[in-house]
């Protein structure tokens, strides 16, 4: 995959799920990765089955050794974003790809969800993209390159009975990554977005309520107003992270604004 070896990535929402096989795949492919959660021992143990922290005297990565380096991070405080992009510069080298994973899920009834849960599902989901994104875009300008890819999800194209707070985040968070791409692109800075469908992760098992949950997310559901997957099968993270990968190397480097679909067909698109 060109253009990835000897580079920076930030990667939030890495300690499970897509966020962890986005890490993984780039590091892989020679890229030093700065894993960040909200849950340092997730992103700890990640990097230690993957990558041993090397010692303080070991020096930034090189492009010869990549680095896979947790860093506990709450994305939903701006100065704490801050902090560690400045952090992660000193460790490992400026930052040159940015991958907003992070994420909460808040279901119920539109007019049935509280303050906190819709305060705490754009802060997060949202929010956490333009903090991020706003620690990082300027320095991928100066130096005349950079990818920023948001994962958001196939919710923020198609409404979904019980997911208002999540689909309006998302939506939120896919227009932010596109009119930043708009002001970035003559910096050379690509932003994009891939919107996951169902995916096997925590977040989607959190949803299923009995044996056959699996099934109906297959088949669709009528009484949710909801299609199923012509694809006939549930993503797996990896599935998310490739295509992630490629947003972020240059074999996409005419594509920018843009927004991927994951999702095996279920919105149609």
């Amino acid at each position: 995959m060109p253009g990835l070896a000897g580079r920076v990535a930030l990667v939030t929402g890495a300690g499970q799920g897509i966020g962890a096989a986005v890490a993984r795949s780039l590091w892989e492919l020679g890229v030093s990765v700065a894993a960040t959660d909200l849950q340092g021992e997730a992103v700890a143990a990640l990097a230690d089955r993957l990558a041993p922290s090397p010692g303080a005297d070991d020096g930034p990565a090189d492009g010869s050794r990549p680095i896979l380096r947790p860093y506990a991070l709450d994305v939903t405080d701006p100065r704490a974003v801050e902090r560690t992009a400045a952090e992660v510069g000193d460790d490992l080298g400026p930052i040159d790809i940015l991958v907003n994973v992070a994420g909460v899920l808040r279901t119920g009834p539109a007019a049935e969800l509280t303050d906190a849960d819709w305060s705490r599902t754009f802060a997060v989901n949202a929010g956490g993209v333009f903090h991020t994104a706003r620690a990082v875009a300027p320095g991928m300008a100066e130096r005349g390159r950079g990818s920023i890819v948001t994962v958001a999800s196939n919710a923020a194209g198609i409404p979904r009975t019980g997911m208002a707070a999540y689909a309006a985040s998302k939506a939120a968070a896919v227009m932010f990554t596109k009119c930043l791409g708009l002001e970035y692109a003559r910096h050379g800075v690509r932003c994009n977005v891939v919107a996951p469908g169902s995916t096997d992760t925590p977040m989607q098992r959190s949803l299923w309520t009995d044996p056959e949950s699996p099934r109906r997310v297959l088949d669709g559901d009528l009484a949710t107003y909801r299609t199923g997957i012509p694809l006939a099968r549930i993503a797996d993270p990896q599935d998310i992270a490739d295509a992630v990968v490629f947003l972020a190397s240059d074999r996409a480097r005419h594509i920018t604004m843009q927004d991927l679909y994951v999702d095996g067909g279920a919105t149609l698109r």
